[in-house]
């Protein structure tokens, strides 16, 4: 199957030209931006669900794909920041990775880690703070410079989206399914997420309370993809990550054939490899059969996406 370059996909599914055995019923739109918005060209949005769920099929023309991790943090752009998001898309079209949690009055925000040191001018545990006291707190970048950029609320992130990208939602432990479910619906957002899910059981719940979803599995072994394929949850409204730093053949070529795409993460050594080296590293991967690179390094796996074309199969 000949793989499109992405942006050459935009405009076949904005035209609703079919590639091979897939046909755009619902196409990708652009979304009116900004004149100063210097990301509009990456933006990139989903009429519905349905749309998202049939872009991100194996079989569908959509080409590689980028999960920015934990939205693609960089000098002066903390983690799970909007503006960071933002920042990221003048990359490339990429699909920000970012972190849920709840605050102590149960208003969900976005967050890594528990505590507040790290990433923020805060101290403690998020879940000992309101809404309100994290307000008055101002996140840090990477090199742990503080920024102006605030923690943002989910549902301004599920805002912020709307017409630009498709957030993935990492659910942290002790965040109730219910809970997301209800800001995603609340906000009409099915068409804008993509729920991780790490064990059969939350995969399975997610799909119970919201089979349109759009759900990101983790497998690494072919008895794994196997109970993912015998769980119940549709497979056309999966994606399976196969773990960080490794490709596995088999479990890609198994999640393949059942035309499911399979994400691999490259944070750690692959991307400073790739930071070395070049974009041919993540090049390589997309060969040995990865379609989303999971990665820190986003201005690298962008050039790698963007310039990528599979030899047609033989």
């Amino acid at each position: 199957m000949r793989r499109l370059p992405v942006l050459l996909v935009v405009l076949l599914l904005m035209l609703g030209t079919g590639v091979g055995c897939y046909t755009a019923t619902e196409p990708i739109v652009r979304s009116d931006t900004p004149a100063y918005a210097r990301a509009a060209e990456h933006y990139v949005a989903f009429e519905t669900a349905d749309a998202l769920a049939a872009a991100l099929r194996y079989d569908a023309p959509t080409g590689p794909l980028i999960s920015a991790h934990r939205g693609g943090p960089m000098r002066g752009y903390p983690e799970n920041a909007l503006a960071t998001f933002e920042h990221t898309l003048r990359y490339g079209p990429a699909f920000p990775e970012v972190d849920v949690r709840m605050t102590r009055d149960s208003v969900l925000v976005l967050l890594h880690d528990e505590t507040l040191e790290r990433t923020t001018t805060g101290r403690g545990a998020l879940a000992d703070h309101t809404l309100a006291e994290t307000r008055r707190l101002l996140l840090k970048d990477p090199m742990n410079v503080i920024t102006p950029f605030r923690m943002p609320t989910l549902a301004e992130a599920l805002a912020w989206a709307e017409g630009r990208a498709v957030l993935q939602l990492d659910v942290k432990r002790g965040v109730p399914p219910e809970t997301v479910v209800d800001a995603v619906r609340r906000h009409d957002a099915a068409n804008r997420v993509i729920v991780i899910t790490y064990t059969l059981d939350a995969l399975r719940r997610y799909h119970r309370l919201a089979p349109d979803l759009v759900l990101s599995a983790t497998a690494e072994t072919a008895e794994e993809v196997e109970a993912i394929l015998g769980s119940g949850v549709d497979p056309s409204r999966l994606i399976v990550f196969t773990g960080v730093g490794t490709v596995r053949p088999a479990v890609i070529d198994q999640l393949h054939a059942h035309n499911i795409r399979a994400i691999l993460g490259t944070f750690g050594a692959i991307d400073e490899r790739a930071a070395r080296v070049g974009p041919e590293v993540f090049q390589a991967l997309i060969d040995q059969g990865v379609d989303v690179l999971a990665t820190d390094n986003v201005r690298v796996a962008a050039r790698a996406v963007q310039a990528y074309e599979a030899v047609p199969a033989r």
